[in-house]
């Protein structure tokens, strides 16, 4: 309220002093201008207007910032100490921006507990899932998780953790792949003192184990062996004959092709017509 008190009042100011300048360059015209005997002839003129067109537009920002819902507010404060990994006062995030954690209560208790902040009782600081410096500590962290990982409680360790994720899966240390369920990449160790080799014979023998065609019977092998199936192909395909849905493929539409006997609506354009057959 304070500051909108101040901007109504600072925007009343300004009228008037339009008004007043306006005023003064009217009467200026009318009365021809007279130099006083102790004035130079060489005197500068006065400075011209200030204008304050800036400063507000500064004011209305920062009153649509504190107005703005606490979710918002924190979201800003949130980026700024992810973004610079700094610990910040009260006073040092209403400077850097504009969000004034110290006068609205309901922005300072929900920030003050918020998951992602670390509030010492004075300043505020990003907290990570885990504290992680570099990519030594990052490749400790992974080999604790045989099972695996997930990238996404990784990602915002510390700036540089996903090129140093690169780097590990690039020498070997690690292995990434997407879990099939929610899409997303898991960190899995790959740890060089568990070598495992597998004989040519063994390989030849996966590799000659001729697959059902049809993706029921695959699914059916797999229940057989204890294993859940991610599909369920039956089901799929009762569903499609309710809804009337065909499973054969649709055929595809024969290219019309222009022949001597197309009757030629673009004649005006010869160019066109070079491959008739």
């Amino acid at each position: 309220m304070a500051l909108k008190e101040s901007l109504d009042k600072f925007k009343k100011q300004q009228e008037m002093c339009q008004t007043t300048l306006s005023s003064i360059k009217a009467s200026s015209k009318s009365t021809p201008r007279v130099t006083p005997y102790n004035t130079p002839a060489n005197a500068k003129s006065p400075a011209p207007a200030v204008k304050f067109s800036s400063d507000t537009e500064r004011l209305q920002h920062i009153n649509s910032i504190r107005k703005a819902p606490v979710g918002a507010q924190i979201k800003r404060v949130i980026n700024l100490l992810l973004e610079t990994r700094q610990a910040f006062t009260a006073e040092q995030i209403n400077e850097a921006c504009y969000v004034d954690v110290k006068a609205n209560k309901a922005v300072f208790d929900s920030l003050s507990n918020n998951l992602k902040v670390y509030y010492d009782g004075r300043r505020f600081s990003y907290k990570s899932k885990h504290d992680l410096k570099d990519k030594g500590q990052l490749l400790k962290l992974i080999r604790k998780f045989p099972e695996g990982i997930a990238v996404i409680d990784l990602k915002d360790a510390y700036p540089s953790v996903m090129d140093d994720l690169q780097a590990l899966k690039a020498a070997g240390e690690i292995w990434l792949l997407s879990n099939f369920d929610s899409q997303e990449d898991i960190a899995y160790p790959n740890d060089p003192r568990v070598p495992i080799k597998v004989d040519d014979d063994l390989k030849q023998l996966f590799r000659g184990i001729e697959l059902p065609r049809d993706m029921i019977d695959i699914e059916k092998d797999l229940q057989k062996n204890g294993m859940k199936p991610a599909t369920n192909t039956a089901k799929r395909r009762a569903q499609a004959q309710v809804h009337g849905i065909s499973n054969k493929p649709k055929q595809k539409k024969k290219k019309h092709e222009i022949s001597k006997r197309t009757k030629l609506t673009n004649s005006h354009l010869p160019e066109l017509f070079k491959n008739l057959s």
